[in-house]
């Protein structure tokens, strides 16, 4: 036979309340941890026994799980309360428009434009960061260019591989070959009795451009 419903209330008992209390606060920390890594949740479980102890169980840390829970409350009513949600949103609004302002000055920065204001410092961190971005532009360029090149090479060895099959379905044997040579070549042109050799293409580094000092020029 199955258990029967067991009906929720107080236990008078002291000593069945302390077994109870201890079975099912096992069970229950139990569960919270199946929580944590089923769904992959933050949990956070505190309980006070009748006596006042505490028995507390996080999958990272109480104090995180307790400060997350404020703020999560704290932006739950701001957003009940119109009045708080107009100026959370206003805040956003005033920290997104802050943003754009950095990104803008950094774009105009960039181009060379409105660098008055800007120490000795400031001005190398910004030219090693536009070094490292033509670094980086130049680096995805002859990534592409050698790509295209392998595969201009590879339409180039199949199209030779073609056209020596050809070149052998239509000459045949060399006397064969010679009788065609003389038949399509009546004024005598000297022509090559293979045809024209694959041409490999290859990437070529740029040249460095050297740059002579005062004093080098002088001496």
């Amino acid at each position: 036979m199955g258990r029967g419903k067991i009906e929720i209330r107080r236990i008078d008992n002291s000593t069945s309340r302390q077994v109870t209390f201890s079975k099912r606060r096992k069970g229950l920390i139990k569960k919270a941890k199946e929580l944590t890594i089923l769904c992959d949740a933050e949990v956070g479980l505190v309980i006070f026994s009748s006596t006042g102890k505490l028995y507390e169980y996080s999958n990272t840390s109480m104090k995180s799980v307790i400060e997350r829970y404020n703020t999560s409350k704290e932006e739950h009513q701001q957003l009940m309360n119109p009045n708080s949600e107009a100026k959370f949103w206003q805040r956003e609004a005033e920290v997104l428009r802050q943003q754009l302002q950095t990104l803008q000055e950094n774009h105009r920065q960039m181009m060379g434009e409105q660098l008055y204001g800007l120490s000795v410092k400031n001005l190398q961190d910004l030219e090693n960061q536009l070094e490292l971005s033509l670094r980086g532009i130049r680096m995805k360029k002859e990534q592409i260019l050698t790509e295209e090149i392998r595969d201009l090479n590879r339409k180039g060895s199949i199209i030779h591989q073609q056209n020596m099959e050809l070149y052998k379905k239509v000459y045949g044997s060399s006397e064969m070959a010679a009788t065609s040579r003389d038949a399509f070549n009546p004024y005598g042109f000297h022509t090559n009795e293979e045809p024209q050799e694959l041409i490999q293409l290859q990437l070529s580094q740029p040249e460095q451009d050297t740059y002579e000092t005062s004093g080098s020029a002088s001496k």
